[in-house]
């Protein structure tokens, strides 16, 4: 399978979708908590999910793809429960 670059603006267009959505739900209300904090654990979990299955759990793969310390992966799986 070819490498193939995401056509410019996807994820942060699916992100500004959902987010119109989540506010529009709210009718108005405040959101419950920090945001912020929300969103990221929210995105957070498929991401992990995502990379571990495109790299067949290879943690130090996925921490180099993601950019990040392989402790720092090893405490968001179990933070998201993804450490199996």
């Amino acid at each position: 399978m070819k490498d193939q670059l995401p056509r410019k603006g996807g994820l942060s267009s699916c992100v500004k979708t959902a987010l119109e959505k989540y506010f529009h739900d709210l009718d108005g209300h405040k959101p419950a908590g920090d945001l912020y904090d929300l969103v990221i654990h929210e995105v957070e979990r498929p991401l992990l999910e995502i990379v571990m299955k495109h790299v067949k759990s290879n943690q130090c793969r996925a921490a180099e793809m993601l950019g990040i310390n392989r402790n720092t992966l090893r405490k968001k799986l179990k933070l998201h429960k993804l450490d199996d």
